[in-house]
């Protein structure tokens, strides 16, 4: 099997660590650059508080703070992924979007040439958190290269 390029889906939960770790191991074995895919799910885009925030400042300024905050974690992921891919001596890159996981997965894939994708499996039920997960049917119909979903962690 013939690694080169590895398209790496990850937001830093424990499933998403699982997967980063794993593609780390692959693109060492391999000698494969990494590109971390980063997707801020949609329905944050819209986020605005407005059943509880009664003026246009108020609604603003939540926005604006929501954002800030978005913003903040995003670069402190990114820059954790990339500290270990720089610390093995791998290739790293990396993108951040705005929208559905599985969608923006698939456009990265149609619009590059990656040899393998890598996430992490859904949270299981007994798992508390918040379930930001990829929907499997729509990915796998449409992606144009293989798939490696990495279990997630046991407790």
């Amino acid at each position: 099997m013939q690694i080169a390029k590895i398209i790496l889906a990850s937001h830093g939960t424990k499933g998403a660590i699982a997967a980063e770790n794993h593609a780390l191991d692959m693109a060492n074995d391999y000698g494969a650059s990494l590109h971390q895919l980063l997707v801020v799910p949609d329905f944050w885009k819209g986020m605005m508080g407005d059943d509880w925030l009664n003026n246009a400042v108020t609604q603003i300024r939540f926005g604006k703070y929501v954002e800030n905050q978005l913003a903040a974690e995003t670069a402190e992921e990114i820059t954790r992924v990339e500290d270990m891919a720089k610390s093995r001596g791998i290739a790293y890159s990396h993108h951040i979007t705005l929208g559905k996981p599985e969608e923006c997965l698939i456009d990265a894939c149609s619009s590059n040439s990656y040899d393998i994708a890598i996430i992490g499996s859904p949270r299981p039920k007994n798992v508390s958190g918040y379930r930001s997960r990829m929907k499997l049917d729509p990915l796998t119909r449409a992606l144009n290269i293989r798939l490696l979903i990495i279990p997630y962690p046991k407790p």
